[in-house]
């Protein structure tokens, strides 16, 4: 497997002749449009396959991998356009097997709404190793707000990914709630009701992890919430459940602000199985036009956590999503809209941050399809900006600064996957994601 970046004047043919790789497979590995389209700067995966079986009339997918002495997953991983099922055509190509030794193992974890349409659920499902359902929310009293995470829960198996459970001090407002998650860091009786239910809960429905994501903890309660995180763990871990809590991205132990002082890297590193951090948000929908998670950003906070935390416990979010800014931005008036990034690669876009793009965003001519990378990193020009339309409303939070969150909920067109994270820990167990 390779990476190919578009340069100009490539089409997909060349790039496919150049690697020896078919153009059909080429174009639908990486949802290329039927016209074969590409943007300059764009990145192709290019799979060097080893085995490839082209469907008869009559063929299953269960009958392929049978034959072929395959699992249906490894098809479906290896096959992206499939989308997760298993409908087949006569005369598609299905690659069986790619060439060369796999490097290793990746966990891959997901978060979802329990909105997420079953289609783009199920075009993830394969490639991910876990899936945590987002999020239950808990009383000043131990209680649980519970979630319908009933379809998520019947998907999640079918594809063999793990269920993790997401606990969070997220509101129906839309914001995360200092005196909440308070309220419950200073009553025992509370924790030890909420443990409880957290317990039960996920015997009851499956699932075999936990994700705790506090945020705007009060500095005070800096102890006490580790010291909470370490009775989770010690509650669970018997029940063969890890635990996992979030962070807020600091570069140092002496980062101030709300979000980040509570957050304490080397005590909450201990108490739990391992971390999350949150590395990204650094352009959101209220602020000015950036980067979502800027490469030197992130780097400064992982060469940070390192510092604290053991290597093998640390998760790094990872993105799914991009803004579209209106232009000009005003600031305090101006309000960005989420993307998925293949609309950047499609020219609908105006002026998309993705995870690593770094500098500022800004006009470009009416389709103009190039991604540039400037001096801060890459650059996304696209087409000039139509008034965008709100799709779906989920939490509204300033990340990464140190202002509270807005109050109420934002606008989201995306359809259900809020972020990823990556690990390479061996310690967290289950099935990994083979590169």
């Amino acid at each position: 497997m390779q990476i190919h970046v578009v340069r100009p004047g490539e089409t997909l043919y060349s790039i496919a002749r150049q690697y020896g790789v078919s153009v059909t497979l080429l174009g639908r590995l990486n949802q290329v449009p039927a016209g074969g389209a590409l943007a300059v700067g764009q990145t192709l995966v290019v799979y060097e396959p080893e085995r490839v079986h082209v469907v008869r009339p009559g063929e299953t997918l269960e009958g392929i991998a049978r034959r072929e002495g395959v699992s249906v997953l490894s098809l479906y991983q290896n096959n992206y356009f499939l989308g997760g099922r298993s409908r087949i055509l006569p005369d598609e190509e299905l690659i069986v097997a790619l060439k060369g030794e796999k490097s290793g193992t990746l966990g891959v974890n997901g978060y979802a709404y329990t909105f997420i349409r079953q289609e783009q659920l199920r075009t993830v499902l394969p490639y991910i190793t876990y899936l945590t359902p987002f999020t239950y929310g808990v009383t000043s009293q131990g209680g649980l707000v519970v979630p319908d995470d009933g379809p998520l829960l019947a998907a999640a198996p079918q594809y063999g990914a793990q269920l993790w459970m997401h606990l969070s001090t997220l509101t129906d407002s839309g914001s995360f709630n200092s005196r909440l998650g308070g309220a419950l860091l200073e009553n025992e009786t509370a924790q030890k009701a909420l443990i409880d239910a957290v317990a039960a809960n996920m015997a009851e429905k499956g699932y075999q992890g936990l994700d705790v994501d506090f945020e705007y903890v009060l500095p005070e309660q800096r102890e006490a919430y580790a010291a909470f995180i370490t009775r989770l763990r010690e509650a669970l871990n018997p029940l063969g459940c890890p635990v996992i809590v979030a962070l807020a991205p600091k570069t140092s132990a002496a980062q101030r602000g709300l979000l980040y002082e509570a957050h304490d890297y080397t005590l909450l590193g201990a108490a739990a199985n391992a971390v999350f951090l949150m590395t990204y948000e650094w352009g959101y929908a209220y602020g000015p036009p950036m980067a979502v998670a800027p490469l030197g950003q992130v780097r400064a906070v992982l060469d940070y956590a390192l510092t604290a935390v053991a290597p093998e416990k640390i998760f790094m979010g990872i993105p799914l999503y991009g803004y579209d800014w209106p232009l000009p931005f005003v600031s305090g008036e101006t309000r960005a809209f989420h993307r998925h990034p293949d609309r950047a690669f499609r020219g609908r876009i105006p002026a998309l941050a993705l995870a690593g793009a770094g500098g500022r965003a800004r006009s470009a001519p009416r389709h103009c399809h190039s991604i540039r990378r400037g001096r801060a990193g890459p650059l996304l020009p696209l087409h000039r900006p139509r008034r965008a339309r709100a799709r779906r409303l989920v939490r509204g939070c300033a990340q990464h600064r140190s202002q509270a969150p807005p109050r109420g909920r934002i606008p989201f067109a995306g359809r259900g996957v809020l972020e990823s994270c990556t690990s390479l820990s061996s310690e967290l167990g289950g099935a990994r994601l083979a590169l």
